[in-house]
């Protein structure tokens, strides 16, 4: 395995840096794809959160891969190499595994136990599969980290040790109070329709909003969220009720709303602060609520210059305000039952990897065994053509079954010698000592990687 992931995250860079370094979705795939071009690189994917962006990669030489994939985050990023690589890490083999299943389980996030990276990982695995960038080490380290992060959240009370970035913001907007006392009864804006945009359309109408207005571009995925808010047994309280409004009602919902969320992919400013301004301006003269402002985007959706309202009636939370509140989080005691997780997830993959990497090599061996079988069966057939069928059969069976003892002992010995760290040598051990074709065993692997990526997509399905 030669795993290799660089990337930086909100505990190595600042807000201000992942914000210019945010990668759209078009980007993402122009950073993979470039990734592969390159030589050091056969298998690539790219994790990009609101507060992370790592690119992962198989890569056959390790200083040669961190300058690339260094160079490649740059480029797309549009942050100068020199400006970016202070913020930088490099994780390799086991330490890159042990990275990406801590960042499943919540344990890297910016609130420890939060499950919506789950999600993000899953989007990252499926746009590698999209893109045919994603070979079998991804695909096979992607999908053990959602199930190693899913483990986590079912085996321990990790959840308990913090919320989601949408429950988190809230707390802070609240002010110490019960998120659902704070809530209840006030009319909240969410603009942005994706998942975490109805995450905090869905908290909010569980929380006892009376009303949520949903704006987004695509005017159909807000309808489709408000419905989904109202239908018989949604999230909504006695009395909530939902709207989808265009874009362009932004301003006038502004006026109306207590509570503003915003996460959306745009690259440039959706509320500025004169927008927040006029709409404290249009508020109804008997208001006394303060309009609060909750932007979970990267880049930010509001305009950071809001902060310097916030002593005439409104108050911003973002995610610069989320980094420094979670700095000072408690951890939960489960916190070490999961790295305990996590650690055991690693070696078990680890060990995993290794067999498989012998795997190619054991079979071809079997089938020159067999094929040498089959060669000498059709020898002796020539020379002894008198032979009835049960004879020529019991004597094939019993030729096979020599071959299949005196090959069975080694072959699992390999097997388990190779799951050994340093294991690796074993195949090339196998293959010199019988002479096996590296063709023939490069045959094996090609087909058992494109056997691997149409059960995986399949699974995905």
């Amino acid at each position: 395995m030669s795993l290799l992931v660089v990337g930086l995250s909100h505990r190595s860079a600042p807000v201000s840096v992942l914000e210019r370094a945010a990668l759209t979705r078009e980007t993402q795939a122009r950073l993979v794809h470039d990734t592969l071009a390159a030589e050091p690189a056969t298998e690539a994917a790219v994790l990009a959160t609101c507060n992370r962006i790592e690119l992962y990669a198989d890569v056959d030489k390790f200083h040669a891969g961190v300058a690339e994939l260094s160079t490649l985050l740059a480029r797309h990023s549009g942050v100068s190499l020199e400006e970016l690589t202070p913020y930088l890490y490099v994780h390799y083999e086991d330490r890159a595994v042990h990275h990406l299943f801590s960042v499943a389980c919540g344990l890297d996030s910016m609130v420890v136990g939060e499950g919506q990276i789950l999600g993000q990982i899953k989007d990252a695995l499926a746009l590698g599969q999209e893109l045919h960038t994603a070979g079998r080490l991804l695909n096979d380290l992607f999908q053990q980290a959602l199930r190693v992060g899913k483990r986590a959240h079912s085996e321990t009370g990790i959840d308990k040790a913090g919320q989601s970035l949408v429950t988190f913001g809230l707390e802070r907007l609240a002010s110490g109070a019960p998120v659902a006392d704070w809530v209840a009864g006030k009319r909240a804006l969410v603009i942005g329709a994706g998942s975490m945009s109805s995450l905090a359309a869905a908290t909010l109408a569980r929380a006892g909003a009376a009303h949520v207005a949903i704006a987004n571009r695509t005017l159909e995925r807000a309808r489709r969220l408000a419905q989904i808010l109202t239908e018989p047994g949604g999230p909504g309280t006695a009395g909530f009720t939902a709207s989808a409004v265009e874009m362009t009602a932004v301003a006038e919902e502004l006026a109306l709303a207590d509570i503003v969320v915003s996460c959306t992919g745009a690259t440039g400013l959706v509320l500025t602060v004169e927008a927040v301004r006029d709409a404290l301006a249009a508020r109804p003269a008997a208001a006394d609520v303060t309009l609060a402002l909750l932007d979970l985007a990267m880049p930010r959706d509001i305009d950071a210059a809001v902060h310097r309202l916030e002593g005439q009636g409104t108050r911003l939370v973002d995610i610069e305000t989320l980094a420094e509140a979670s700095a000072d989080a408690p951890m939960a005691a489960d916190v070490d039952q999961v790295r305990s997780i996590v650690s055991d997830e690693v070696a078990a993959f680890g060990a995993a990897q290794r067999a498989a990497h012998i795997t190619p090599t054991v079979v071809a061996l079997r089938t020159m065994a067999a094929d040498v079988v089959a060669g000498e069966i059709a020898r002796l057939n020539g020379r002894l053509p008198d032979l009835d069928d049960k004879q020529r059969a019991e004597i094939t069976q019993t030729v096979r079954r020599v071959v299949d003892k005196l090959l069975h002992a080694p072959t699992v010995r390999v097997k388990e010698l190779a799951s050994t760290p340093g294991g690796a040598g074993y195949a090339d051990a196998l293959r010199e000592l019988f002479d096996l074709d590296p063709q023939a065993v490069a045959a094996v692997s090609r087909a058992d990687t494109r056997a691997d990526r149409h059960n995986t997509a399949r699974e995905s399905a």
